[in-house]
């Protein structure tokens, strides 16, 4: 399994189902969320959402499933068995495990595609174990989650950075992810009126290796595929570098006065990759 999505995914709450083709045509891919953006007293009204909108033949549905992430509610809770029941009448097999927490979570899930949102401290902790199953196509973080399940505050320090608890749980995601090949998704921005953070803190995801972010607002969308967009002038030196490898036909080379090697030539071909999105 491959994650194809991206690079700016936008959560909906599933419980507002005139929301559901806005944010998909504002966005890369919508996440439908079962979870954290519904009340416990309106989860089966959201789940009611979500099929209703199939139609009466139950094929055509309103989201196209190549683009549609549900987020469902924690493994081995009520509302996690609800929500897979929901799922079984609709063409979604794309789902967000939210607070995962362990592999075993995963194995009820052998159906679908999951992303894993590890957003607790034993989520963190198992995140290279969550991405080594092999139906988890990414691995996805949360700050508040996790800081409020170590008893903490905030994420951010009064300067809009990350706190180091933060920083390391990102990290850790990331390398999981990229340990196993899986897609990194970068957490959300939650101050949604700062663009110029927004932006920075995308830039920086793009040049760590996430290979999306999500966003809880739709004008966070065209700053995600802004800061993920390479310059032309970057792709073309890419595309330039990488014929000179081809030419080459070395494993080292010089290129413009530098030493060319493995590393660089992967750098090059993810310019590409992201200019291809």
């Amino acid at each position: 399994m491959t994650f194809l999505m991206g690079p700016a995914l936008l959560f909906c709450p599933a419980d507002r189902p005139e929301r559901y083709q806005k944010a998909a045509e504002r966005s890369d891919a919508v996440i439908v969320d079962l979870e954290d953006a519904v009340a416990p007293a309106d989860k089966q009204r959201a789940r009611g959402a979500i099929l209703a909108q199939l139609g009466a033949t139950g094929d055509v549905p309103e989201l196209d499933p190549s683009r549609t992430i549900i987020r469902i509610n924690p493994a081995g809770t009520e509302e996690f068995e609800k929500d897979l029941h929901c799922l079984k009448h609709t063409p979604y097999r794309h789902v967000m495990l939210a607070k995962a927490e362990s592999a075993g979570q995963l194995k009820g899930l052998e159906d679908y595609s999951v992303i894993a949102l590890c957003e607790t401290a034993l989520g963190i902790l198992n995140a290279a174990a969550i991405a080594a199953e092999p139906n988890v196509v990414g691995l996805m973080w949360g700050a508040e989650d996790l800081l409020a399940s170590l008893g903490g505050t905030s994420s951010r320090n009064d300067d809009g950075g990350y706190r180091a608890v933060a920083l390391h749980a990102r990290s850790a995601v990331l390398l999981a992810a990229g340990a196993f090949g899986k897609e990194a998704i970068d957490a959300v921005y939650v101050n949604i009126p700062d663009l110029e953070g927004l932006a920075a803190e995308s830039r920086d995801a793009v040049a760590s290796g996430f290979g999306a972010k999500a966003c809880i607002h739709p004008g966070q969308v065209a700053v995600v595929r802004e800061a993920y967009a390479p310059a032309e002038s970057d792709v073309a030196a890419a595309r330039e570098l990488l014929a000179a490898a081809a030419a080459a036909g070395s494993g080292v080379f010089q290129f413009n006065g530098k030493m060319i090697d493995g590393p660089i030539l992967k750098h090059a071909e993810s310019t590409l990759r992201r200019a291809a999105r």
